[in-house]
């Protein structure tokens, strides 16, 4: 059994502090984006299409825009996290674990 020392420790959670810092800019990116993309056909068919006009409110609108940003922020962020955990847990791995290519 060997023992964990601080300074591992240390380094793991420094790992994953710029890990949850880095999928969190990455996730509010993505909420820029889906935003503006979500926002401008939603607004637009509120003017345009009888039944938008007829059934999406405001708050409805809301709803649609705001739903998108989160479930973009959600993925992004959750994509990010499992990419760099993934990418960080072969490091520690033994050699022949390290060679995943299929040739």
């Amino acid at each position: 059994m060997s023992t964990v020392t601080r300074a591992y420790l240390d380094q793991r959670l420094d790992a994953a502090n710029r890990c949850s810092r880095e999928a969190a800019m990455a996730g509010a990116k993505a909420v820029a984006v889906a935003t503006v993309a979500a926002a401008v056909p939603t607004l637009t068919s509120v003017r345009m299409l009888p039944w938008a006009k007829a059934h999406l409110n405001p708050t409805g609108q809301a709803l649609v825009i705001s739903t998108v940003a989160g479930m973009a922020y959600f993925i992004v962020a959750d994509k990010t996290i499992l990419s760099m955990a993934r990418k960080h847990s072969f490091e520690d791995a033994p050699d022949h674990l390290k060679n995943t290519s299929f040739h």
